[in-house]
């Protein structure tokens, strides 16, 4: 008889649980006996110290469904208010062209790929960087740009550190900000300008002339919209030898004449309204443009053109020397991610809209503010509102004195929202989405129902008489968007197979595992995606009155409830948007702890020499003088040396940085005797979230002993990597540094400090992205986020004990174990045979692989996560690719194949291989390109052969090459 089920038992409510960790019950007990253990506890006991096990289990609620879980989310997100937005200050409603919400936005192929440090399986994606590039380069009139910033506010802080870095005033320690700057810009740029130690000015633009800088930054149209001709100021501070920055719109510089040609060292601003939801402020990508001679300098990601090993065009980052990885504590910026996802969809908007569909879409946003301003001003000797400003491109600012209130309540009636926070005044800002009946319903709204307005009328007589709201002596003349990409693919047809094209050629989540230390490649649930393009999470203005934004607001406070509890810690912000700006966050409000206790002088941070290369990069940025302490033979924090600095600095100790597990992927034993030294010697403790994903649910940061981390929600809280961005940062801290957390100049947070600065644009960062995490942890819960982290264990612990006979294991903790990473030392079989860590990963994409993290933490090495997600059947696929590539080493070892002349070497082979009639090397393409069953049964073609990096660099082009250029 078959057995029959209870109800509950057929609701089955841990089934997602099931589905995001891959390996079923019955693989986690075959990889368990591979290790002698029997349970997943005993797993635990044996790899974790004691002394930081959690007594008691977290809590965040049981496991939820899906179905559940999105009804609850759906349920908040009818509760914010979906108001038209004229609010503005770089941030603007937009229609997304549905075929790249669909085949972009919601396309694993797109947002689940990785930062594209291995060019050769990310073609695509860099080639839509580099187009991103070409457009920001054509739209600014600058000569070099990177491959995009975090958001406004943070690109004109790295402007100010450019300048710094650039500027030939090298005794000067001011930087100067026009007063009509996005009051979100200053207010992130006054944060960064304080840990540096510069002198800020804020004055009305035309002040610049009085005072001797380094660099000064303007905005073009202003904050409240005003199109002025800044030229001569920018000559100004370039003739006192300082750097002139620009921040600007890249619709109006379709109109206006480009920031390059007034003369502009420095472009930057937001790239959101191409095409990329508000989000209630993020993520969008920034972009950073400068002149040619500052490259070197220039912060972030720089897409360039170089060759492959057949000569043929290949695409690739190109100055990585110069970055944060590389340079520690001198590296031009702290940043690690960048925006790709976003940049990506920002020029696909360009794409296929091309130069004279943008052109089209300012100048109908245009026309609508010259209507809205002519009516008004017609009006305004009846009405008493009056414009402020006698330029614009989309936003006007009005002069209404006393009625400032009336005309607001008027609005929120009519379910309005204008901008607010200027005395006596309004601004409106006019986007693509707004109609001619939404300015009609302007007109009652702030004239009254009786104005006998008629925008026909209105239109036609702006046609007759002429527009003036942009001087002409500022129209754009100047051709943009010229390459031949900006001028194909304007039907839906062309469209989609472009985006296809490029897809093709980018390996991501959706071909494999990406087993990368570190970044916790894991899987990004559909249902976690689905409620990002809903449009009540999607289509919110970040400065929307609080009480419209109730749904995010609950949501928020629930998510920031659930990571305090797992991490330990006493209070949350969510404002940092990514794990670089949480880095800084976090030293900031130490710093500013140290300094309400009048210790102005604690300023040494402490960092092994294992660490990312970000901590000392963001504790340079925070005003901080880096000591590096040493690490022990198998890894560890070297107690001694920790002891003898910390005692050698202990009167200016600020804090350490440390993370946990460590970089070399164990568990060290002292981390709580670390924690304890550092407070006995009146530091702070700061614990790097890159490896959380080894924590939740078993220990915990705050328990541990530390007082703040930073998490990366996109990596142990399943934010995707959108191949390189976006991420989220937000900090845990202790109850004595809360006070000391990020506020914002436009929408105050409640509990933390009113004068605290910011350190994003937006009140809570990249907050779009914040309901994926939501989601994953109600859907997991306390159970199974605890079963996620003990199977990220087993399953590096498992492809540790595979490799170990044939790949040496660089470090283990307890018991012979490691985290949920482990170092393949790499290091003696390149001695033996000359083979090196970059032939093995580019070998592996033979295979079908993305390669592991290379050379980092250690160089000649390779860090392998095969996080909790990835089910036995792809771990054992890449354990078999590896021994594989181990047999094909002893070829070259035992001289049956030369140095120069394998498999390893001259890998990745593409379909170019295959065909080459030429072929005559020592093995076979069928070797080459198939190198297994499984890669024959399932092949991702590379499509360039290994690239050539040098080259890339001596020439350097970061720009689109012209089809002239191929056939030259």
């Amino acid at each position: 008889m078959t057995e029959q089920l209870s109800l509950q038992q057929l609701e089955n409510r841990n089934e997602f649980i099931q589905r995001h960790i891959g390996p079923d019950e019955a693989e986690q007990q075959h990889m368990l006996a591979t290790l002698g253990l029997t349970t997943l506890d005993e797993l635990i006991e044996q790899t974790v110290p004691g002394n930081i096990l959690l007594k008691d289990p977290i809590n965040v609620g049981e496991s939820q469904t899906e179905v559940d879980v999105l009804s609850k989310l759906k349920a908040l997100a009818k509760q914010n208010q979906m108001f038209t937005s004229y609010i503005g200050m770089g941030y603007y409603n937009t229609h997304v062209p549905n075929v790249i919400l669909r085949n972009v936005l919601e396309n694993p192929g797109w947002y689940t790929a990785y930062t594209p440090y291995q060019p050769e399986i990310a073609q695509g994606r860099l080639r839509s960087l580099l187009t991103y590039q070409q457009m920001i380069i054509d739209l600014t009139g600058m000569e070099m740009a990177n491959a995009s910033m975090l958001d406004e506010g943070t690109a004109a802080a790295e402007a100010m550190a450019l300048a710094k870095r650039v500027s030939k005033n090298k005794k000067c320690d001011t930087f100067f900000i026009a007063d009509d700057v996005h009051p979100q810009t200053i207010d992130l740029v006054k944060t960064r300008a304080e840990m540096f130690g510069f002198e800020i000015v804020i004055e009305a633009a035309e002040n610049v002339v009085n005072y001797n800088v380094f660099g000064a930054l303007f905005q073009y149209p202003n904050t409240t919209g005003a199109v002025s001709d800044i030229s001569e100021l920018i000559a100004d501070v370039q003739s006192k030898k300082g750097i002139a920055c620009v921040a600007s719109d890249l619709l109006a510089l379709t109109l206006l004449k480009s920031p390059g040609e007034l003369g502009a060292d420095v472009a930057l601003g937001s790239a959101q309204r191409f095409g990329v939801p508000m989000g209630y402020g993020g993520p969008h990508a920034a972009f950073f443009a400068t002149k040619d001679k500052y490259k070197r300098s220039l912060p972030g990601r720089i897409i360039g053109v170089s060759v492959d090993s057949r000569g043929n065009e290949a695409l690739r980052m190109a100055l990585q020397t110069r970055e944060q990885h590389i340079r520690r504590e001198k590296a031009n910026s702290n940043i690690c991610t960048a925006q790709v996802l976003l940049a990506n969809m920002a020029v696909f908007y360009a794409i296929y809209h091309g130069p004279e569909g943008l052109k089209k879409i300012a100048q109908r946003i245009n026309r609508l503010t010259d209507i809205l301003a002519k009516g008004i001003q017609s009006q305004s000797e009846k009405s008493g509102v009056s414009l402020a400003n006698d330029t614009w491109f989309d936003t006007i600012t009005l002069n209404v004195g006393s009625q400032k209130d009336a005309i607001i309540a008027r609005g929120l009636a009519a379910e309005i929202n204008f901008r607010t926070d200027l005395e006596n005044q309004l601004s409106i800002a006019i986007d693509e989405t707004i109609t001619a009946q939404d300015i009609a319903k302007l007109f009652d709204v702030i004239l009254g129902a009786d104005h006998g307005l008629i925008i026909d009328s209105l239109d036609a007589d702006i046609a007759t008489q002429g527009s003036q709201s942009i001087p002409a002596d500022l129209q754009r003349t100047s051709a943009y968007l010229t390459n031949e990409v900006f001028n194909t693919h304007h039907s839906e047809t062309e469209m989609l197979r472009y985006l296809k094209s490029l897809e093709a050629k980018d390996l991501a989540l959706n071909h494999s595992m990406i087993s990368l230390g570190s970044c916790t490649m894991k899987l990004n649930a559909t249902a976690e995606m689905i409620p990002v393009t809903w449009p009540e999470f999607a289509n919110l203005h970040p400065f929307t009155p609080v009480e419209q934004a109730q749904g995010y607001q609950g949501m928020i406070s629930e998510l920031s409830d659930w990571l305090i509890n797992i991490t330990g810690y006493d209070a949350l912000s969510m404002q940092p948007n990514s794990g670089a700006q949480g880095e800084y966050a976090g030293l900031i409000a130490i710093q500013k702890y140290h300094q309400s206790r009048g210790d102005h002088h604690r300023n040494i941070c402490l960092i092994p020499s294992s660490a990312h290369g970000t901590n000392p990069a963001s504790a340079q940025m925070a005003g901080m003088k880096v000591v590096v302490t040493k690490c022990d033979a198998n890894g560890n924090v070297d107690m001694d040396d920790l002891r003898e600095k910390a005692e050698q600095v202990s009167e200016n100790l600020s804090c350490i940085m440390i993370t946990y597990p460590s970089t070399h992927g164990v568990y060290e034993e002292t981390i709580r005797d670390i924690c304890d030294l550092i407070h006995e010697h009146g530091g702070q403790v700061y614990m790097d979230g890159a490896n959380m994903n080894a924590q939740v649910g078993v220990t915990s940061p705050g328990f541990i002993g530390s007082d703040v981390s930073h998490l990366n929600l996109h990596k142990t809280f399943c934010i995707p990597h959108g191949g390189g961005g976006p991420g989220m940062g937000p900090i845990g801290v202790k109850s004595h540094l809360a006070p000391f957390l990020p506020n914002h100049p436009v929408i105050n947070i409640a509990g933390t400090g009113a004068d605290n600065g910011s350190v994003s644009a937006a009140p809570w960062g990249s907050a779009a992205i914040l309901p994926i995490s939501y989601t994953y942890v109600a859907l997991m819960g306390s159970e199974g986020l605890r079963k996620a982290t003990q199977v990220a264990i087993l399953s590096a612990n498992y492809m540790a004990k595979r490799l170990a006979d044939d790949f040496p294991i660089l470090y283990r903790g307890r018991n012979s174990k490691v985290a949920h990473e482990c170092i393949i030392d790499l290091r003696p079989l390149k001695e033996a045979s000359g083979i090196t860590e970059m032939d093995v990963a580019k070998r592996l994409m033979d295979y079908g692989f993305h390669a592991p993290t290379m050379s980092f933490p250690v160089a000649g090495t390779l860090m392998v996560e095969p996080t909790e997600s990835e089910p036995l059947v792809e771990i054992d696929r890449f354990i078999d690719a590896m021994l594989a590539i181990r047999a094909e080493i002893t070829k070259v070892e035992k001289g049956e194949w030369t140095v120069e002349d394998n498999p390893l070497h001259n890998a990745p082979h593409t379909m170019a291989d295959l065909v080459d009639a030429n072929w005559n090397r020592a093995y076979s393409r069928e070797l080459a390109v198939f190198p297994s069953a499984a890669a024959a049964s399932n092949k991702f073609w590379p499509t360039v052969n290994r690239i050539d990096d040098v080259y890339g660099d001596r020439n350097l082009i970061c720009s689109c090459p012209t089809t002239e250029s191929y056939s030259e």
